[in-house]
């Protein structure tokens, strides 16, 4: 069965309805204006008929405090077929189809991680749930229309979400796959607590190309010893999916 993952609620009330912390973190009078513009342009889409993705399009801010980020992983836009956004960056729901990229995903983290376990959940959860930040560049898609809400606003709100977790104390890493997340490289100035790795996108039209295939890149591997390097637990990248009873809010 195909989970409806269309969005059915106001994306104005999804926003008021943040958590404090990210909302502080998007406090600023521009980024504001941005949710506003984005907010006003994907209601007005789906009151006129269109598909919209994901159901909870910020999902990944709901699940995780700015300060107990440890990786971020910035994807570009979600999924745009139906059963397959889920609010999280790469994931989808374990009964879907496991998308092309996110299959990469695995591959380079069997190559990484020989003895883990092979087939990891499709649902990135458990990911979430140990401080990693999978966020997307654009936060809402329409039906079979790639990148179909870029620079209506989403940029100006990614870019924000993503410096205020940069400002917090504490190591972090900063996974930055494809020309969209790499964008995102001027806001983060060299800190010696602060780990920045960039690859290709892990799509297959790019995962084995050059500057820096995605494939082969190690970055999952490098995270975690930079973390431990540093104080900080690695992340277990092959832990058992937890699921819907680890998506409740970290406070309102």
């Amino acid at each position: 069965m195909t989970t409806d993952n269309r969005l059915q609620t106001s994306l104005h009330s999804l926003t008021d309805a943040l958590p404090i912390a990210w909302r502080e973190a998007l406090s600023a009078p521009s980024v504001k204006n941005a949710l506003t513009q984005i907010a006003d342009y994907v209601d007005a889409r789906v009151a006129s008929g269109a598909t919209v993705y994901p159901a909870a399009p910020y999902r990944a801010l709901t699940t995780i405090a700015p300060q107990d980020v440890r990786v971020v992983i910035l994807g570009q836009d979600p999924y745009h077929g139906p059963g397959q956004a889920q609010g999280l960056a790469f994931s989808v729901p374990d009964d879907c189809r496991r998308p092309p990229s996110l299959r990469n995903i695995f591959k380079e983290l069997a190559r990484e991680y020989p003895d883990a376990p092979t087939s990891p959940a499709n649902d990135l959860s458990s990911w979430t749930a140990q401080g990693v930040l999978l966020l997307n560049t654009s936060l809402t898609v329409e039906d079979g229309q790639p990148a179909s809400h870029a620079k209506r606003g989403w940029e100006v709100v990614t870019d924000a979400l993503i410096a205020d977790v940069a400002r917090q104390p504490g190591a972090r890493v900063f996974m930055l796959w494809g020309a969209h997340a790499q964008a995102k490289r001027a806001l983060l100035a060299p800190r010696d607590d602060r780990l920045v790795l960039c690859a290709n996108h892990p799509s297959p039209l790019s995962a084995m190309r050059p500057p820096v295939p995605f494939l082969g890149c190690g970055h999952f591997a490098q995270a975690n010893a930079w973390l431990e390097n540093h104080g900080r637990p690695a992340v277990d990248w092959a832990s058992p999916h937890t699921g819907v009873a680890r998506q409740g809010t970290f406070g309102l």
